[in-house]
């Protein structure tokens, strides 16, 4: 069994040797070329590597291999964002394909990231999207999963999203991967359908990463992850857009600008 000292004392020298020697998405030395580098158990060792994952210096599951983190990008979401992304709607195709959610949240710009792809596939809206969209269970919605990288080796941000058919099917284009991300992003999309967004309500709730989320997120032991469920309505009343966003506690920022009436 590990020492607390001990393993302690060997996870600060790892945490020199990850500073000094590698660079992130370098393979780590295994559990057995730790124990014989520093003179000590294999246990005190693998202890060590699981306290540099807890603390998110490094990435990998237990019994495999151990890669020097790739720092994840942090993301800071606004609820102001929505009425600059609505601003947007109305403004010419070259502005809006200038900024988006990406920019804004993250602050790196789409031309710079590893990996952005999207998949739009026609599916049987799950009970609870069916719900919220107020369509029949097993309707047919248009869902939208999109999976960013912003380097070779990190985590990734991922969403996934939901467009009843019926809307969605009057601009094909929708339907259409090769056009994400789209200028002006999900009102524009709604814009071109005929449709005003009126409000969106964010439902925020916190839970444990599932092993999918640990392993495409690269979240550490330990860590939740927050979960925004994203309702957007038109101004019929209507729920016409409903979207998963999970963000990983370790590098999300979540902030509400609340405006109040003057009393005078």
């Amino acid at each position: 069994m590990a020492v607390a000292g001990k393993y302690q004392e060997l996870a600060a020298a790892m945490a020199r040797l990850v500073e000094t020697e590698l660079a992130p998405g370098d393979q780590f030395p295994t559990v057995p070329e730790l124990a014989e580098r520093f003179g000590v158990h294999r246990n005190t060792a693998s202890r060590a590597v699981q306290h540099l994952k807890e603390q998110g210096l490094l990435s990998g599951k237990g019994g495999g291999k151990t890669w020097v983190r790739v720092p994840p990008a942090p993301t800071v979401r606004r609820n102001t964002r929505y009425q600059e992304e609505k601003d947007l709607v109305l403004r010419p195709e070259a502005e809006r394909r200038s900024c988006g959610v990406a920019e804004w949240e993250s602050g790196i710009s789409l031309t710079t990231v590893y990996e952005d792809t999207a998949r739009h596939d026609v599916v049987d809206a799950p009970d609870w999207v069916a719900e919220i969209l107020e369509i029949e269970p097993g309707a047919k919605v248009l869902r939208r999963t999109r999976t960013r990288r912003h380097r070779k080796g990190a985590g990734a941000s991922c969403s996934v999203s939901y467009l009843p058919y019926e809307l969605a099917s009057r601009n094909p284009e929708l339907f259409d991967e090769s056009r994400d991300p789209w200028p002006g992003g999900t009102m524009h999309q709604l814009h071109t359908l005929g449709i005003e967004v009126d409000r969106i309500e964010d439902h925020v709730t916190a839970s444990m990463p599932t092993d999918e989320e640990v392993a495409e997120q690269d979240i550490p032991p330990g860590v939740p992850v927050l979960r925004d469920l994203k309702i957007t309505y038109a101004t019929s009343g209507r729920a016409v857009e409903v979207a998963a966003l999970p963000f990983p506690a370790d590098r999300a920022k979540l902030v509400f600008v609340t405006p109040l009436e003057r009393w005078s």
